[in-house]
């Protein structure tokens, strides 16, 4: 049996196609708000973090009423790092809308979303969108997606996917390439007409995967997913299954129900088969866990999360400046944070190491990990890391590394410096389309070989330039890439940075800090113009004699610091350093910060 009042759908893109924007505007035509009220642009981005940087991190669920028919709606990431989202939520729906941008068409993430929704047999509704842009090119986008369903080996029925044409910003689709529509109806009509309406069995046992986690301090955890079969009601006796611990079987109660109805949640008394709801009352339950009636437990198995591929070293704050600005600092504090990310960050792996205060953190990409950091960093927690390092395979007794596959979209003049940097970097140029006066570069380069190239490459491509990665396979190690051809000017003491001796300093390279920041001996003050580590002393004074004035001083020139953010810290490290973090400040370091033990170990080539 259907129930066709209900229709589940996400919506799926690359980054910055514009899916939280169709999103806020699907939630005006559906009628959430009232005429009068005044609404934010990208209402689904709640995070601090993705409010400032213009990006989706967490999947969230949203509903609205179009006619009799509830559709609930899914809006994903479209960072490759936040891969992880997407595949798990992908469970909770029917179908998705695929949104590629009319300009620059399919991009990395775009197959990659694509991929994993043809695998679970989803229809898919193909929304070209930004078609108002002056460079949008909607004909051919429209035939480089048909190609890519090909690529991926779509059925029949997938190949025949309904094409919208539409300008998210606008509020605005049509079914015509040439005709431009007036409102969101034809695509609201489109989920209506092609998108399945979930298949209930509501005479069957109750039964729910947890697809996703949310947390209120009032209720404690939260157990989001759709119902697979049966009704549930407020206060029944439950238990909790997972398919991988077939002998742990946890008994609760669905203390509360809530189903998603506009931006927020209406407590419910009763959830049905093909709904999408969320259930309080259990206190440790995980996405992957499956929600079931006593008399009935049987386990969903989950989908299948990709591995991660790169990985970094977290440890308690050792420094000098150790335990002066953060509120969690010990090894207990940051183990318990740690694990508890993963409870609701399925594509993240944390285990232990020899040492009682690391532990080795492991995900999809630099991003991914540093948004973690920056997390942990506002809430109290002050801790440093190790450069990240990419996770290899043993296949057949040959070393593998994880290759991406990585598309850049630069002006025609900047072709050839990008082509070379990333021929120094092991990467195999695979195709070359113009596009306008631009050219899109496809390339397979190791994962390691991309650390450090991004500033790099805004600065070969004038900062026009766009480049997006995904991982594409292991493959055979491809030799040694040098990750850094500078050195680091490093403190020589403990003290305040003076300008007399940063003058001094900045002749030999670019300087990180200002006059009156506080430094330790070991900590990494700038960039060293020469490919061998320098040691500056720039809390050095001018000595004053009756021949000279401290007056003097105020004709130094000093040149602009670099202001560094958490991901260009990360990209600058080398192998021999270490990233303090805290809530206040970002500190780049030496692992040894003693000048002569640092020289007795690099002679013993440690």
């Amino acid at each position: 049996m259907k129930n066709d009042n209900l229709r589940n759908v996400a919506i799926i893109a690359h980054v910055d196609h514009g899916k939280t924007t169709l999103v806020d505007e699907m939630l005006k035509q559906g009628g959430v708000y009232r005429e009068n009220q005044a609404v934010m642009e990208r209402v689904m981005d709640s995070g601090d973090l993705e409010r400032e940087r213009g990006i989706t991190i967490l999947a969230k669920n949203t509903a609205i009423q179009y006619g009799d028919i509830k559709i609930n709606i899914v809006d994903t990431p479209g960072h490759a790092d936040f891969g992880g989202e997407v595949e798990r939520i992908l469970k909770m729906v029917n179908g998705v809308i695929l949104l590629v941008d009319a300009a620059e068409g399919p991009m990395p993430q775009t197959r990659f979303v694509l991929s994993r929704a043809l695998e679970l047999g989803h229809r898919v509704i193909v929304v070209i969108n930004k078609i108002d842009r002056p460079d949008q090119r909607v004909l051919e986008v429209r035939d480089e997606v048909l190609e890519l369903l090909l690529e991926l080996d779509a059925t029949d029925e997938q190949l025949d996917s309904p094409f919208l044409y539409c300008s998210a910003r606008q509020g605005i689709a049509s079914k015509e390439a040439e005709v431009l529509g007036t409102d969101l109806q034809p695509l609201f009509e489109t989920i209506l007409e092609y998108i399945p309406a979930p298949v209930v069995k509501t005479e069957e046992p109750f039964q729910m995967l947890v697809s996703a986690i949310d947390y209120n301090e009032y209720v404690g955890r939260i157990a989001i997913g759709r119902v697979e079969r049966g009704t549930i009601h407020q206060n029944e006796e439950i238990v909790v299954c997972n398919y991988h611990k077939s002998n742990e079987v946890k008994k609760a109660k669905a203390v509360n129900l809530y189903e998603f109805d506009g931006l927020g949640k209406r407590a419910i008394t009763t959830a049905f088969a093909g709904n999408i709801i969320a259930m309080s009352g259990i206190g440790d339950v995980t996405i992957g866990d499956t929600i079931c009636v006593a008399s009935s437990p049987e386990a969903l198995p989950f989908v299948q999360i990709s591995a991660p591929t790169m990985e970094m070293t977290f440890s308690v704050n050792d420094s000098p400046f150790a335990g002066k600005e953060g509120k969690f600092v010990t090894s207990r504090n940051l183990r318990d944070r740690l694990f508890r990310e993963t409870l609701k960050d399925v594509s993240l792996k944390v285990t232990d190491t020899d040492s009682a205060e690391a532990f080795n953190v492991a995900g999809r990409g630099e991003m991914h990990l540093s948004i973690l950091m920056e997390t942990m960093r506002r809430e109290g927690y002050e801790f440093q890391v190790s450069p990240p390092r990419v996770l290899y395979k043993e296949i057949e007794g040959k070393k593998h590394e994880p290759i991406e596959r990585l598309v850049v979209d630069v002006p025609s003049d900047a072709v050839g410096a990008v082509i070379e940097k990333i021929g120094a970097r092991k990467g195999d140029l695979l195709e070359m389309n113009p596009v306008g006066n631009r050219m899109k570069l496809s390339f397979l380069v190791p994962a390691r070989g991309l650390f450090g190239y991004r500033n790099e490459f805004l600065t070969d491509t004038k900062g026009e330039g766009i480049m997006a990665s995904i991982f594409e396979e292991y493959s055979p190690y491809r030799g040694e890439v040098s990750r850094r051809n500078s050195g680091s000017l490093i403190a020589h003491e403990n003290g305040e940075a003076v300008p007399y001796g940063l003058f001094n300093a900045q002749e030999r390279g670019v300087m990180f800090i200002g006059a009156g920041t506080a430094v330790y001996a070991g900590m990494i003050v700038g960039e060293s113009a020469r490919s061998e580590d320098m040691t500056v002393n720039i809390c050095k004074k001018k000595q004053l004699t009756n021949m000279r004035a401290s007056g003097s001083d105020e004709s130094l020139r000093l040149v602009p610091a670099r202001q560094m953010s958490l991901e260009q810290c990360l990209e600058f490290l080398a192998d021999d350093e270490l990233l303090e973090v805290t809530p206040k400040n970002l500190r780049l370091r030496k692992r040894i910060l003693k000048h002569d033990m640092r020289m007795r170990a690099q002679k013993k080539g440690v």
